[in-house]
């Protein structure tokens, strides 16, 4: 089956964005943005399980037999996940403890059993990892958005604690808006992840849209030149 890779980045970034289109992973989306780097911890992750678990589900798809098959790719995602546990408490423990039990819940997370089961067990092992590195690269774009709307809107600041995913180089990397800017309670607790999330839906069915009405308007066709009208009955 001939697979267009450009078509898959599409689906992955924006078309088909697991997030806001299928709104899949919504758990872990709404919980961990309420900061940058909680997302970017996150979205890491989640693009990392994406990625090996379509990998390897496309490597024994003529050799797992039908009736093991779901049950195959959840001990493969739940493998793949405990892996990037074990990396987060080697290299990351603070995030991992903030991240807490939403990363073993990507082990449950709709998209990569989608993904696993709907694309990889189908293709070859070149689009499989190219799909999932795009599914997981849309999610973790919408992360990182919504976790910078939610912390800039809520704190007034960027990219604070980056050191806990970046090590101690990262420490100064926080931008301040304001010095005394008021903490907005409302964009750092849980309704403010819903709203914001329908916001950046909102925008993108508007775009969406936009591209539609630009597209439908070219297809139109376009009459040149005079045509002739013929007339019948007398003429005094």
């Amino acid at each position: 089956m001939s697979v267009q890779y450009g078509t898959l980045a599409i689906n992955g970034l924006w078309k088909n964005n697991p997030a806001i289109v299928q709104l899949l992973g919504l758990c872990p989306l709404l919980a961990v943005t309420g900061t940058v780097v909680n997302a970017l911890g996150l979205g890491l992750a989640t693009c990392l399980v994406l990625v090996t678990s379509n990998t390897a589900v496309s490597l024994i798809r003529n050799v797992t037999a039908e009736s093991v098959r779901l049950p195959t790719f959840v001990m493969i995602i739940a493998a793949a996940v405990t892996c990037i546990e074990l990396l987060m408490q080697a290299f990351s423990y603070e995030l991992y403890e903030i991240l807490g039990i939403f990363l073993p819940l990507i082990t449950t997370n709709c998209v990569i059993l989608g993904r696993a089961d709907g694309f990889a067990r189908k293709n070859a092992l070149a689009p499989a990892f190219f799909d999932g590195l795009m599914m997981g690269a849309g999610f973790t774009f919408v992360l990182l958005v919504l976790g910078a709307m939610r912390e800039l809107i809520g704190t007034g600041a960027l990219f604070a604690n980056m050191d806990l995913l970046f090590g101690p180089a990262a420490a100064d990397w926080q931008w301040t808006l304001f010095d005394d800017y008021p903490p907005f309670l409302l964009a750092i607790l849980p309704p403010g992840a819903f709203i914001f999330t329908g916001l950046i839906i909102a925008i993108k069915n508007v775009i969406d849209a936009r591209v539609e009405r630009r597209a439908a308007a070219k297809r139109a066709p376009v009459e040149k030149g005079s045509r002739r009208v013929r007339v019948t009955g007398a003429v005094s």
